[in-house]
């Protein structure tokens, strides 16, 4: 049997993009979370280090899908690079604000103007989809895709922490800033597998990608699905704090992602008979009950550890699914804008501050009930989207709401 892996890196430049991809999108791991360890140290608040989070990350969900929609008319390029240079700007007048103790207004002014950060998954998918459009090779870059989104997770999350713990508070942040500017700069001179600028007729009928009702339904759950995350790294570093090991929050925080890694290569690497809309409503459902262990897991470094290991199993799948329905789903002119809004779902912006704020007045342990919560809710809100995900269209009312939203 073959490697389909190996297939999908025999195309020209593949090997190229994906590796400074690689180190262009650790900032998405790394940033939030540096954030959070960096005000924490330097302020001693959660709740502050939560919200500058959380107008970083809910900037980025807002301001970012329209830079891709630009990146769909005009090019990765031409908007990548101003974009880019604003954020980094922006990130290093963050970390002189934490480290001069400048007014508190110039944190949340930096997160915001930091938030100007291009989605590189989304670029890297656009680049993924140019090369195999239509082609079952797809759907094995995208695993591998959200397989990398993992190992970026496991080592951006834990790098960001351990070296802000390690060293000083704005380590983690200063070498997150460095692999924006130096993996976006490799990745973007890599001309030969930009995407085309595609001027589709009709395209402008579509108008935005966040009109269409898969994109809503999928960014929606995704939200939720983030606050997930967004909890967990919140509620991991003040456990491990309050047990007396703050060390150990990296370590286990890049285990959290080392379970889906895994299954996300082998899911890869199969052909599921089941529809895609059902293995997003199964990904999801596991999702959900795999967070409950967390509510008990709070009395030792061990136990925490391998109630996150578990919780963290269905993510791959999750991203997996998603990322295809989006493909099939969103007309080919919006695409990278399509796929920017279901990983801006992922911004973790609901989480950060809503966990910061439940440590900081019920403790480290109660922070995870969070998790519970957005768990359910992504479930309900997939499974009530199941018609509209199938994309069946059998009667006025399926058609309607494949409709893009008025």
């Amino acid at each position: 049997m073959s490697n389909p892996y190996r297939q999908i890196f025999a195309a020209p430049g593949a090997k190229g993009f994906s590796v400074a991809g690689f180190f262009a999108r650790l900032p998405i791991a790394m940033a939030p979370i540096g954030i959070v360890a960096m005000l924490s140290q330097a302020h001693g608040e959660y709740w502050l280090a939560g919200a500058v989070s959380a107008t970083y990350a809910l900037t980025n969900a807002v301001i970012s899908p329209q830079i891709s929609r630009a990146v769909d008319r005009l090019g990765q390029t031409a908007v990548v690079v101003p974009t880019t240079i604003v954020s980094v700007l922006a990130f290093i007048a963050l970390i002189s604000a934490a480290n001069q103790n400048w007014p508190v207004w110039t944190l949340f002014a930096s997160a915001f103007l930091a938030a100007a950060m291009p989605s590189i998954p989304a670029l890297m998918r656009a680049r993924w989809t140019e090369l195999f459009r239509n082609q079952p090779e797809l759907t094995t870059a995208f695993a591998f895709e959200s397989a990398a989104d993992e190992l970026v997770y496991i080592a951006g999350a834990s790098l960001s922490v351990g070296l802000s713990v390690a060293l000083f508070p704005e380590a983690g942040m200063m070498v997150s800033t460095a692999f924006l500017a130096l993996g976006t700069a490799a990745f973007i001179v890599q001309r030969g597998t930009e995407p085309k600028v595609r001027h589709v007729a009709g395209a402008a009928s579509v108008g935005s990608a966040i009109r269409q009702r898969p994109v809503q339904i999928i960014t929606l759950a995704l939200i939720f699905v983030g606050a997930i995350f967004a909890t967990a790294e919140v509620s991991v570093v003040a456990i491990t704090k309050e047990l007396g090991q703050p060390n150990a929050a990296s370590l286990v925080i890049s285990v959290y992602a080392l379970g889906s890694f895994l299954l996300g290569l082998t899911l890869g690497a199969l052909n599921l008979r089941i529809p895609l809309h059902r293995q997003l409503l199964i990904a999801v459902a596991t999702l959900a009950v795999t967070s409950l262990p967390l509510l008990v897991a709070g009395s030792s470094v061990t136990l925490l550890a391998v109630a996150v290991f578990v919780s963290g199993i269905a993510i791959s799948p999750t991203f997996i699914t998603a990322f295809g329905l989006i493909e099939r789903r969103v007309p080919e002119s919006v695409l990278t804008e399509g796929v920017t809004w279901v990983m801006t779902g992922i911004g973790m912006a609901l989480g950060a501050f809503v966990s910061g704020w439940v440590v900081d007045t019920y403790g480290p342990q109660s922070g995870f009930w969070v998790s519970a919560a957005a768990g359910a809710a992504t479930v309900l809100i997939i499974a009530l989207g199941q018609r509209t995900l199938s994309g069946e269209c059998t009667d006025g009312e399926d058609c309607a709401m494949l409709e893009p939203a008025q």
